[in-house]
């Protein structure tokens, strides 16, 4: 355990020192935050009692999304790791003592909790000093914001092991191209990061809520702005443990097919 804890420090540390990039993500989740906020406003200035979600739930959504975008987000991947899956370099992560699914995922959590720490708290401070109904609020209860935590952390984990499917089914392409562009483009819709997913369709939410995108940023997002509350945001954390489980079980498995058959070439 502690070979891993050290992996996570020292990706953690590398992580906390990309501060201009931290400043120009802070820039863009604040503009991408407003913009989403005037677009919605429009819509329920005419109608708000035909939506799913109060205006303020919305805001609380919208300033969370951007404020831990990088916890939830599947296009933060690494790259090191796509190289040295493609170019052979895989033969030095091998000879490591530990193990390579642990170690990479491990690698992964670390890389995006330096980078919303970096950039959370200016989001957070500002967004609650928006005015009402715009603004930041509190959660509407003490077991909302302990289950929002809990909500938070298992999201982080069942979207980290989302990106090691992805790595690990590089394994069997020829490039990484294809299958992370498909991950990212159903993570980005099927987790509620383009549209929450209470405004989709009935019969469609029915179906998306059950898949394990909706296990990443839309539960805890839903669960601290109120809009998914008592039993319902315990089955919700309750299927995030389900595919957590689920996901690790498959990854290991492709992993371990993939490295029985890996060759390394080079002189």
């Amino acid at each position: 355990m502690k070979k891993y804890w050290s992996f996570f420090r020292i990706r953690f540390s590398t992580g906390l020192q990309y501060r201009a990039a931290a400043l120009a993500g802070i820039a863009t989740q604040f503009f991408w935050g407003i913009m989403e906020l005037l677009m919605f406003a429009a819509f329920y200035r005419w109608s708000p009692q035909n939506f799913p979600m109060t205006f303020s739930q919305l805001a609380n959504y919208i300033w969370l999304q951007q404020a831990f975008l990088a916890l939830f987000v599947l296009w933060r991947m690494d790259n090191d790791i796509f190289s040295a899956i493609t170019q052979g370099n895989i033969a030095y992560e091998l000879v490591r003592p530990a193990g390579l699914y642990a170690m990479w995922f491990v690698k992964n959590a670390a890389m995006r909790c330096s980078s919303a720490l970096l950039r959370c708290i200016p989001v957070l401070v500002v967004a609650v000093f928006l005015p009402a109904p715009y603004g930041l609020t509190p959660p509407p209860s003490l077991q909302a914001g302990v289950l929002f935590i809990l909500a938070l952390l298992l999201a982080l984990a069942t979207t980290v092991c989302l990106v090691m499917l992805v790595y690990v089914l590089t394994f069997y392409t020829m490039s990484p191209m294809g299958i992370r562009m498909v991950a990212v483009s159903l993570g980005d819709f099927l987790s509620g990061s383009v549209i929450p997913l209470p405004f989709l369709p009935d019969w469609l939410r029915g179906v998306v809520e059950l898949l394990p995108f909706a296990a990443t940023a839309n539960t805890p997002l839903r669960v601290y702005s109120g809009q998914l509350a008592g039993a319902a945001a315990w089955q919700a954390v309750g299927l995030q443990l389900f595919w957590i489980g689920a996901l690790v079980l498959l990854g290991n498995l492709l992993l371990r097919r993939a490295l029985h058959r890996v060759v390394v070439q080079g002189g």
